[in-house]
């Protein structure tokens, strides 16, 4: 990938989720109150990690393997490739992947929904791009869970999306969801990005030639990282 340095190009206004969103509730007390304080950044955040070595761990691309049994759910496959404003691939960046199981809850001590728990599924999975800036993983479809927003509010199935540049501090993290799904219209998370074109690119698209015949759908699921058609990121 070449070294030489582009304009930034700022993405458009609404096409990122803001720092308070009243209808998505949390925002109304974890938001800023007061305007950002700009700090240099030292040696170690704009020089590290480099994942090529392996100081990130092995490949975690099959969330369905690894424990007693298959999970329970519908298997899916979601791949796409990670890139810059301009198109271009950006290889050797370590994309995270966490998610819920198929019952609506996450491996995790603080999730109390009353749903069960899946031992075959812990929702965690890493990879690093290839040199055409693409990932996959092999995992089940997360279902919808409560979460307390209003009276009655469920998050529609989403997977959680991290992706590290070249620094710790170019960490960023964003939201995939399912087409179709209804209640992406109810869902005060989805609707923080006031653009519609951008909430689409949050949207994966069913890839028949992705899915792989009796045993998994897939979904194709391009992160572009910054410039105006940037997939939105969370702010929050």
């Amino acid at each position: 990938m070449s070294d030489t340095i582009r304009p930034f190009a700022r993405p458009r206004e609404g096409s990122q989720p803001p720092y308070l969103h009243p209808d998505y509730a949390s925002t109304v007390k974890r938001a800023p109150k007061h305007s950002p304080i700009p700090l240099e950044h030292t040696l170690t955040e704009v020089t590290g990690p480099v994942f090529a070595g392996g100081w990130a761990g092995a490949d975690a691309a099959d969330l369905t393997q690894g424990h007693g049994g298959p999970p329970l759910g519908e298997r899916i496959i979601v791949s796409g490739r990670v890139l810059d404003e301009d198109a271009r691939p950006v290889s050797g960046t370590l994309v995270e992947l966490w998610q819920c199981n198929a019952a609506g809850r996450y491996c995790y001590p603080v999730d109390q929904h009353d749903a069960p728990l899946d031992p075959n599924f812990d929702g965690v999975g890493q990879v690093l791009t290839d040199e055409r800036g693409e990932y996959r993983f092999l995992t089940i479809k997360p279902g919808a869970y409560p979460w307390r927003n209003t009276y009655n509010a469920w998050r529609p199935a989403h997977i959680h999306f991290g992706i590290f540049g070249p620094a710790f501090t170019t960490r960023l993290i964003t939201q995939m969801y399912f087409p179709g799904d209804p209640l992406l219209a109810l869902d005060a998370i989805y609707l923080g990005t006031a653009d519609e074109k951008a909430r689409q690119r949050l949207i994966a698209a069913y890839d028949p030639n992705l899915s792989e015949a009796e045993w998994a759908l897939g979904y194709r699921f391009d992160i572009v990282l910054r410039g105006r058609e940037a997939t939105p990121m969370e702010n929050t």
